[in-house]
């Protein structure tokens, strides 16, 4: 056996989404890193191996993407692959290929795939020393020894091997006063998944089951216990080609040590569904006939086991309080969503499915969560001092891993215990002094990374931007948008069966569009309406003040205006509110409020035909809002038209909506060459520029088709700047798609004046971006 040893900084164990994350961040900040993975591809659940797509809180909320550095992957996965996403078994070698691509590209980084965690040496109680491990297929024992390791396997296998502490199973709801927790704690965890692919041939394709799967005859086990068939395409006739979540097997096995038994008993049902689907169900069999199986997993994607104990143990309460945390470094907004234990061995799946996903229900209005922080003392062992944690196995309880385990989460964890353990290393410190001295310092270098966070915007003091005055070619103005508005999102797509189409635009339930405001009253707003009777209805409508485009308290701040719409017989009305609303007012400059429209189901309310960029709406769901569709506006119009795409926003922080709009937009109407302005008082010295343009955050990934580049975001731009009393050209980038984008100059700029000109958008008229940072490193 060879044995080979090597000395790193930081020590990443596990490669899937949450540890390629970390791996990346703490390379990227200067730490010398090495990444272990047990698997040939990284990505983990989300690989092609198991085929799990990448779910976060886009999910629930507009503009809640995670960005940093999964964005940077899921946009250039988008961007190069032929494929089209559906929710699962339908991960190509794409993206495998995507994560493995910026692993090499990544300096400081080294890899080991195909290698497991074999022991941990520990020289003392309260720190690691080194991980001994096998690469397997070479008969080579391998040696790390390192500063800070970061525990991102999944099932905890480090801070096992190190003595940690750890919990498994669902907590008693007395510990925790858990809404979702059992009366008695237990060893309940959730499931494992095997996932399929089938294709259509164009002909019959017969089906012969084997004797030892599992074989299904009652189609009640399906359609009466949440198990449904056609839930995961947005597509109608390719809803049987692949899935599903809900093949799913833990308990009675053990999660960990019988997971090869998991698998077998995961391939026998699984292989069940596809005969009941092929050869018994009178319908699907029909409709199926020419599909073939392609593909099935043998990687049992995994969604809970040990749960390391941190400095902080996050509960329940935690995601749907938005507690406020001043360790944030991360962010979640998927629900609290709790598989039923056993799975497919359970009297029925878990309650969403049984109640056919229904949009409101009493199960959703509990659920439902987010955004809300994620603190670093969650992600730091309270055991072992230079060990920290990403993913599933992080200091949760059972209830609140609920919300945070998927893998859109889990990245942007990655990310941020990454650059923080670059961070201890760089300062000679442990991650827990990092947690307790230097939070602002932590947080604002992840901002620079491309990060967000809900309590901390850009204040960076090296940033040379901030000190800038800014002006611009032109500036769009928002005058709201109609049925008939033209928009610019081709490749933007629905989810089938997942979204509110505009038959469901009836004003079923109180309906909310937040509008942003700029430095102008608001003397009036008018709504496209259509009476469905034949005698006049009322509707009573509200402007509400709101913090954000997450507020859905039913009346936010408090109600600023009030009043009753008539509305006569016929269609597609547009009829106006004086609200006669000034800044100081209860009208927020360069803010939101929200204008709510309450129930009559005999009336809709139009959805408008473009998506403004930051104008969102929801609908009451019984005593709170959630996001209405998948990440639409609704018709309205303000007069006068609203300035709230200011150049000034370029600076102010923040680089999605949020409080504001936080962009700059050009005004399409004057197309040349749109471009900013950045003038400082007196000569700077700068040899960085980071910038980070629209797109890519509205939706999931899963709302993006095969190639897609957003429209918004600039696909051909130039740099500018005042050298020796001239303007010269010191960077020119094409054929970009890149939400956030680093460029390093070759020389050192002497300059009092900077231009960024944006020649080309990927489709949009508009040119827009939400922040430029200067540097001299």
């Amino acid at each position: 056996m060879l044995k080979k040893q090597v000395k790193v900084d930081v020590a990443v164990c596990g490669g899937g989404l949450a540890g390629l994350c970390a791996a990346v961040a703490a390379a990227r900040n200067g730490a010398k890193t090495v990444i272990i993975q047990d698997r040939p591809v990284f990505g983990g659940n989300s690989s092609s191996e198991v085929r799990v797509t990448t779910h976060g809180a886009a999910a629930f909320h507009s503009y809640a993407r995670e960005t940093g550095i999964i964005s940077e992957l899921l946009i250039e996965e988008r961007a190069r692959n032929h494929e089209e996403i559906n929710e699962n078994g339908w991960t190509n070698s794409i993206w495998d290929l995507t994560m493995y691509d910026m692993a090499m590209e990544t300096e400081n980084l080294d890899i080991y795939l195909n290698t497991t965690v074999q022991r941990v040496v520990k020289k003392d109680e309260r720190k690691i020393h080194a991980i001994q491990c096998h690469i397997l297929n070479a008969e080579v024992d391998l040696t790390v020894e390192a500063d800070v390791f970061i525990d991102c396997t999944g099932d905890g296998v480090v801070a096992d091997q190190a003595g940690c502490e750890w919990r498994l199973g669902e907590e008693a709801r007395e510990e925790f006063q858990e809404p979702h927790a059992p009366e008695k704690a237990s060893k309940n965890v959730m499931g494992s998944s095997l996932h399929f692919k089938a294709v259509d041939m164009g002909r019959p394709a017969p089906y012969k089951a084997p004797d030892w799967i599992k074989h299904y005859d009652d189609a009640s086990f399906f359609y009466k216990q949440g198990r449904p068939l056609d839930h995961t395409s947005h597509k109608e006739d390719d809803r049987y080609r692949g899935g599903y979540w809900w093949l799913e097997i833990g308990i009675p096995w053990d999660t960990i040590h019988e997971n090869e038994d998991i698998r077998h008993e995961l391939t026998r049902h699984t292989l069940g569904v596809w005969d009941w689907i092929k050869n018994k169900d009178p319908e699907l069999k029909v409709k199926a006939a020419n599909y073939a199986l392609e593909w099935i997993g043998q990687v049992p994607g995994k969604r809970e086991s040990r749960r390391i104990m941190g400095r902080y143990l996050m509960t329940e309460h935690d995601p749907l309080d938005k507690k406020v945390f001043q360790d944030e470094v991360a962010f979640g907004g998927w629900n609290v969503d709790l598989h039923a234990p056993g799975g497919l061995l359970a009297d029925s799946s878990e309650p969403a499915a049984m109640e056919g996903y229904k949009v409101v229900s009493e199960f959703q209005r509990k659920t439902l969560c987010g955004p809300y922080g994620i603190p670093l003392n969650m992600l730091i062992s309270k055991d072992i001092d230079n060990l920290m944690m990403a993913g599933r196995n992080v200091s949760a309880t059972h209830a609140a891993l609920g919300t945070v385990r998927v893998m859109g989460t889990t990245a942007i964890m990655g990310q941020g215990v990454g650059t923080a353990a670059s961070m201890a290393v760089k300062k000679q410190l442990t991650p827990v002094h990092i947690a307790d001295q230097h939070m602002d310092e932590l947080k604002q270098l992840l901002l620079k990374d491309g990060s967000f966070l809900l309590h901390t915007k850009n204040e960076d003091p090296d940033d040379l931007a901030r000190t800038a005055k800014l002006t611009a070619s032109s500036t769009a103005v928002c005058a709201g948008a109609g049925p008939s508005t033209k928009g610019h999102h081709d490749g933007l797509k629905f989810w089938y069966g997942q979204h509110q189409g505009e038959k469901d635009d009836f004003l079923r339930h109180r309906r909310g569009q937040w509008i942003a405001t700029g430095s102008q009253p608001l003397d009036s707003l008018s709504v496209c309406l259509s009476n469905n009777t034949d005698t006049v209805q009322e509707v009573a409508a509200k402007i509400v003040g709101v913090e954000d485009i997450w507020d859905y308290r039913i009346d936010g701040e408090g109600v600023i205006a009030a009043t009753t719409f008539q509305v006569p017989p016929g269609a597609l009305q547009w009829l106006e509110w004086d609200v006669d609303l000034k800044q100081g007012q209860h009208l927020p400059e360069n803010g939101y409020v929200r204008l709510d429209l309450l129930e009559n189901e005999h009336v809709t309310w139009h959805r408008a035909s473009a998506i403004l960029p930051g104008q969102v709406c929801a609908f009451d769901i019984g005593g709170r809002m959630r996001r209405y569709d998948h990440g639409i506006t609704m018709s309205f119009k303000v007069e006068p038209a609203q300035d709230c795409y200011q150049v000034e926003n370029i600076t102010n922080g923040v680089t999605r909506p949020y409080q504001a709009t936080n962009m700059w937009k050009s005004d399409p109407s004057m197309p040349d060459s749109p471009h900013v302005y950045l003038t400082w008082d007196k000569e700077i010295a700068l040899n960085r520029i980071d910038l980070t343009f629209p797109g890519n955050i509205l939706r999931e990934i899963h709302a993006y088709e095969s190639f897609y580049r957003d429209p918004q975001c600039a696909k051909e731009y130039s740099l500018e700047a005042i050298v020796d009393g001239k303007w010269t050209e010191v960077l020119r980038v094409q054929d970009n798609y890149q939400r956030h984008r680093v460029h390093r100059l070759a020389d050192t700029l002497q300059t009092d004046r900077l231009r960024l000109v944006i020649h080309q958008t990927n489709g949009d008229p508009a040119a827009g971006i939400y922040e430029i940072r200067c540097y001299k490193e």
